[in-house]
């Protein structure tokens, strides 16, 4: 994406996301002289404390490992403006970067349809067995008769979250002959058919739990032993938000012991999970890389997204998807 605004002085972008050098140039290359790229000498705290009195445009870094909390705050006397390449922003510090006057941004909505295909690909691929048919084949076996399987249309999917995502899945779900309640911290004007309920009614009412909330401190560790324990028998959790959301270990427990039929996850907590973790030996949790949203056309809006707020910014226009409440025109310093 070229912009094509008048050039001004050229503005410190710190890009931190864990991407080649090259890679990041290749994609600020349309902005041409607006900005001088950085990146750290490493791709740890130490290093991005060094880089950062310089910086005035931070590139967030979507792993996590480099967030903006108070004290990195306090490093970066120039910084004007934080443009996170994702959705999720937790690890930054959204009040000490309001205190400072610095707009945070995220790319909502890129991933929303990605991330809900995966949602249901995984609800499907959970309750008809696909990875288990596939393994007993590989084995030289022909499991036809032995892998009990289900029906999506006709299940009661509970979507914890109406975001963007959820409402997504609540479409999509919906399409498939599902009938669909949601949870979320008020009941929305348009919910796609879709029944409100509270969470532990939602919990206990549904045979396909999908987790599309935010992580926060009120929703950290939500589905924990005693939700589970309430999810009725043979149900299954699919998990497209955040790790935290869910003791993995009550999650593991409630699975091998035939409560849940089973799980499908694609985030962790924390990330990726230990090589000897025991939710990667368990043949009913479908394992996915933190990848839902990973699709070429997601990414492309990502780039879209974030080139096009560093190309307002630079310019002196408003930039879109401000999170922390500060103004969304970005003052230089």
């Amino acid at each position: 994406m070229t912009v094509s605004d008048p050039p001004s002085a050229t503005w410190k972008v710190l890009a931190l996301p864990p991407l080649p050098e090259s890679v990041l140039r290749g994609l600020l290359a349309g902005l041409g002289d607006r900005v001088e790229l950085s990146v750290p000498a490493r791709h740890d705290r130490p290093a991005l404390l060094e880089a950062l009195p310089d910086a005035e445009i931070v590139i967030g870094d979507w792993s996590g490992a480099l967030a903006l909390d108070a004290e990195a705050v306090r490093h970066a006397p120039r910084l004007a403006f934080v443009q996170q390449p994702g959705v999720g922003v937790e690890g930054h510090d959204l009040e000490a970067l309001r205190a400072a006057g610095v707009p945070l941004a995220n790319a909502a909505g890129v991933n929303t349809l990605a991330v809900a295909e995966w949602c249901v690909a995984a609800a499907l691929a959970v309750l008809r067995r696909l990875a288990e048919g596939d393994r007993g084949m590989r084995a030289g076996e022909w499991p036809q008769l032995t892998l009990s399987r289900r029906e999506l249309a006709g299940a009661r999917v509970g979507i914890a979250g109406f975001g963007p995502i959820g409402a997504a899945c609540a479409r999509l779900f919906g399409a498939l002959g599902c009938q669909v309640s949601y949870w979320s911290r008020s009941a929305r004007s348009e919910s796609y058919g879709a029944a409100y309920l509270g969470l532990d009614d939602l919990v206990a009412s549904s045979d396909v739990l999908v987790l599309v909330v935010p992580l926060t401190a009120e929703t950290r560790g939500m589905l924990d032993e005693r939700r589970l324990a309430a999810m009725p028998t043979g149900s299954i959790v699919v998990n497209a938000a955040r790790g935290g959301l869910v003791d993995h270990a009550a999650l593991l427990t409630a699975v091998e012991s035939g409560h849940l039929a089973g799980a499908a996850l694609d985030v962790y907590d924390p990330e990726p999970p230990a090589a000897g973790d025991p939710i990667r030996a368990c043949d009913r949790i479908l394992l996915s890389p933190h990848a839902a949203g990973a699709t070429s056309q997601a990414t492309g809006r990502l780039i879209e997204c974030v080139i096009g707020n560093l190309g307002a910014a630079v310019a002196g226009r408003p930039v879109v998807n401000v999170v922390n409440g500060v103004d969304p025109l970005v003052i230089r310093r």
